[in-house]
């Protein structure tokens, strides 16, 4: 959902505890999609999911989404969670911070390479919830109105692309320099946390994703004026820690790792990844060794985690965790990679194996414990553009395009692509979602529900 740059816009599959939550379904339900990256934030479903559809086959409903956000949406039960950026068509002062010294925001104060856009103009910042079966709109609340200091990338960027999240009995929403905002299952708001404005290289826009641990809801401000990692009391808004870094614009969203039952925050940029203590903020290691405007978010295997860029130094990484300090050049790095690397989208593992998509529809296949390629840069059928990050449902890969296409791959060491379906007049740069056996995607204006009615 987790992109931006040409775009703004996963852990291997450990088992999440099955206990319920609000009184409503499980924890492990396969009903639940609950945050940008899914279940396991690996990109992976619990269920499989309709390979063929089209505008007149399978889709059980089709719902108009006003304003504009790229932002994925998230599941829980029978409730869909999304944002949205709304104008209001007033006139109105853009709202304050964002500047450096010298007053300029985003290196160019008109933006460039396609940044800029909206900046200045007064925007309804929207969180809905929509009824998963019919695709009705249960509630929509007005988290903010406010006049942004910066655009956001014309093609592939929005005031919404931060993908919101929920623990099953409240939903967290962050749209970057207006805040963050946590609504309860009915929609009443339970606390806001204003936060720093952002001054984002070129003008391309916000949209990294938060991420839960426990009680805490970690965000990573990556920009250009003052960036720092903050975790967040998730019951009252309270900052906890505040750890700060030395980055400048990234849109990484923050990775949740276990090893040997230690969590560590592990958050990817273009200096460094780093990975945190959750509990109290400290830094724990360190490696560099990625390219600029890093989107992809990390993803473990095992006791590695994959960290990815791809512009300009396009590489990807399997660090290996259990040491602390400065990784860079040692042997904790396993193995890297530098074709077929992609640029917004974020990595799939499953089963010993890393998939990778570029942005020109190329996908690639890796051992994901020795890099070695099972294939790489095989390039789709209808090789669109992709902002979109793929999933992996029932054996298979969904890679969303922005030309409305929807390719199947079977994932496996040999390249195979299974079906290649086509929504008219869509534009894909959210992620898609699975929720028992059902297809959701989030286009530039709709939000459809594909269903073939089996069991999957």
């Amino acid at each position: 959902m987790r992109r931006l740059v040409s775009s703004l816009l996963c852990v291997a599959m450990q088992i999440l505890p099955t206990t319920v939550l609000a009184g409503g379904p499980p924890e492990g339900d396969p009903a639940h999609w609950p945050q940008w990256r899914g279940p396991f934030s690996n990109g992976i479903a619990r269920t499989g999911a309709p390979t063929e559809f089209s505008d007149t086959r399978n889709i059980k409903w089709k719902v108009a989404v006003t304003g504009r956000g790229f932002s994925t949406p998230v599941i829980w039960g029978d409730r869909i969670f999304l944002t949205t950026a709304v104008p209001t068509a007033k006139a109105a002062a853009p709202e304050a911070g964002g500047a450096d010294e010298s007053g300029q925001r985003g290196r160019q104060r008109g933006g460039g390479a396609g940044g800029g856009a909206g900046a200045g103009e007064e925007h309804k910042f929207v969180v809905m919830c929509l009824d998963r079966k019919t695709g009705k709109t249960l509630w929509e609340k007005v988290a903010r109105i406010a006049a942004p200091h910066e655009g956001y990338h014309r093609m592939y960027g929005s005031f919404a692309s931060n993908a919101p999240l929920t623990d099953g009995k409240f939903v967290y929403a962050s749209f970057g320099s207006r805040g963050i905002f946590c609504y309860d299952f009915t929609g009443k708001l339970i606390w806001q946390k204003d936060a720093v404005p952002m001054r984002i290289r070129l003008q391309f826009g916000e949209g990294a994703t938060a991420a839960l641990y426990g009680n805490l809801l970690i965000h990573a401000y990556d920009h250009e004026n003052g960036s720092f990692v903050v975790a967040l009391d998730k019951r009252t808004g309270k900052e906890m820690w505040r750890t700060p870094r030395d980055e400048g614009s990234a849109w990484s969203t923050p990775f949740v790792a276990d090893y040997k039952n230690r969590k560590q925050i592990v958050i990817s940029a273009s200096k460094k990844v780093r990975a945190y203590d959750p509990e109290t903020g400290k830094l724990l290691w360190e490696c560099a060794g990625l390219g600029s405007n890093v989107i992809p978010q990390p993803v473990q295997q095992s006791d590695i985690v994959f960290a990815m860029s791809g512009h300009r130094e396009p590489k990807l990484m399997a660090i290996r965790l259990g040491r602390e300090g400065d990784l860079s050049g040692s042997d904790a790095v396993l193995w890297s990679q530098t074709r077929g690397m992609s640029y917004t989208a974020s990595p799939v593992v499953y089963d010993n194996k890393i998939y990778t998509l570029s942005d020109n529809g190329m996908l690639s296949c890796f051992n994901a414990t020795t890099g070695e390629p099972y294939y790489q840069q095989k390039r789709l059928p209808q090789a669109d553009s992709f902002k979109s990050s793929p999933i992996g449902a029932g054996g298979n890969l969904y890679l969303a395009s922005e030309n409305g296409v929807v390719t199947i791959v079977k994932m496996g060491e040999r390249f195979e692509v299974l079906a290649t379906n086509t929504l008219d007049d869509q534009m894909f740069v959210a992620s898609p979602v699975v929720a028992e056996g059902e297809l959701f995607l989030r286009s530039k204006t709709h939000l459809f529900c594909i269903s073939d009615g089996k069991a999957h």
